[in-house]
């Protein structure tokens, strides 16, 4: 036997929170599949969390998500004799009054005693769970109290608040020990306080995510990289970004593939760009971002064969959901105003080239074009004009403009 659980639940407990970089997941939850059903409880607890979705467990894993199940396996869990999933039931509102007849303790408080002993022992998912225990207040339950047990409003608040602020130091040390959702919650504890009783502690929480990342956990190792990344130290980004990544953690792939993109804390490599591009996007993650930018190379051919088709359809897609405001705007002007990747259609190429709002010769070039030929609108020489003269020194805005002069007594522009 383990030193705290079946051998099963500790080589499991390290494959999916302690060591959950190391790619062991979907084998630890077949070793929680295999014990929950020869009957180990801490088993069937840790199982049903596995299958509750990303609120409880590293997405990384993959795991499949049953809350149906998970029920089944919670209550399963109380009844084989887990005292760990009695206070998982009392978090997740499935310790109902009939599961509490069931289970094999006297009472809530011995259950809650059994795991703090393993917590004060060092076991990391226990030291979790005690400390959620606090912060969520299921220790009222726990210990059978409500604000009718105490003299004043006063003495009540002070009880809440000896009791809630216990969870800091058992968040640390999980956190520590190798549970990354301590620290979630110790960053929620600090940003937020509790009601009137704890007050926000802010300043406490600006450390934590580069803790979590030196700590090793994929995600942390993300979200230290973006808050790099936000205050443009992108080449220091780039190494927690790359680390996120190899562990699987696939938010990281928009970030990993535009420092290869633009050789932004790395060597420049277009190919590892377009691969990091296309994994972002086949998981689903960044998948704007990543289209944006796997459209614009396939547009121009670099890191990838040239393919307006693909183009098209990328950049069309990213822009479609609204979430990247203009960014596309030239690329599907160009698309629509040359007929590439789709068909040509002038009405289109306007409607996106009159939203470029930043210096873009080959977008001005074109809309002025369009204006100056009243193609896809009304003719408008003048506009086009001032447009083809905004692209500056493009080639064929200045073959272009020898279209066109001013008149002599009106001083319009017309077609010569």
């Amino acid at each position: 036997m383990g030193y705290f659980f079946s051998d099963a639940v500790e080589q499991a407990l390290r494959d999916i929170y302690y060591e959950m970089g190391a790619g062991r997941g979907q084998e630890g939850f077949r070793l929680l599949e295999e014990a929950s059903n020869a009957g180990d409880g801490d088993a069937s607890c840790l199982l049903a969390r596995c299958l509750c979705g990303s609120q409880y467990v590293w997405e990384g894993h993959q795991f499949p998500e049953d809350d149906r199940r998970a029920t089944k396996l919670l209550r399963k869990a109380v009844e084989q004799g887990s005292a760990l999933a009695v206070l998982v039931c009392l978090r997740t509102g499935n310790m109902t009054p009939s599961l509490q007849q069931k289970m094999p303790f006297s009472s809530l408080q011995e259950a809650f005693d059994m795991v703090l002993d393993k917590a004060e022992r060092g076991e990391p998912f226990c030291q979790y769970t005690i400390g959620n225990s606090y912060f969520w207040w299921d220790f009222l339950r726990i210990q059978g109290k409500s604000k009718n047990d105490f003299s004043s409003h006063e003495a009540f608040r002070d009880y809440l608040r000896e009791n809630i602020t216990k969870c800091e130091d058992w968040f640390w040390r999980a956190f520590r020990n190798g549970v990354f959702w301590g620290g979630n919650n110790l960053k929620h504890y600090y940003w937020n306080g509790d009601e009137d009783i704890v007050p926000p502690q802010p300043e406490k929480a600006a450390d934590i995510n580069r803790i979590g990342a030196e700590y090793g956990y994929p995600n942390y190792q993300y979200y230290y990289g973006y808050d790099l990344w936000r205050e443009n130290r992108k080449e220091e980004a780039f190494p927690w970004m790359k680390k996120a990544y190899d562990h699987g953690q696939t938010e990281a792939c928009f970030y990993v593939g535009y420092a290869y993109e633009w050789g932004t804390g790395v060597e420049k490599d277009l190919a590892k760009a377009a691969a990091c591009y296309t994994e972002g996007i086949q998981a689903g993650k960044s998948r704007e971002g990543c289209s944006n930018r796997l459209g614009a190379m396939y547009y121009n051919g670099k890191g990838v064969p040239q393919d307006y088709a693909k183009a098209f359809q990328l950049i069309k897609w990213a822009d479609d959901q609204g979430t990247t405001g203009n960014w596309g705007a030239c690329y599907l002007g160009e698309c629509y105003g040359y007929g590439r990747g789709t068909q040509q259609d002038y009405e289109m190429a306007r409607k996106y080239l009159e939203t470029v709002d930043w210096d873009c010769p080959d977008a001005f070039y074109l809309l002025g074009y369009l204006y100056a030929r009243g193609l896809g609108g009304p003719e408008d020489i003048e506009k086009g004009v001032a447009l083809l003269q905004k692209a500056g020194n493009h080639r064929d805005a200045q073959e272009e403009l020898k279209h066109y002069k001013k008149t002599f007594f009106t001083r319009k522009w017309v077609r010569r």
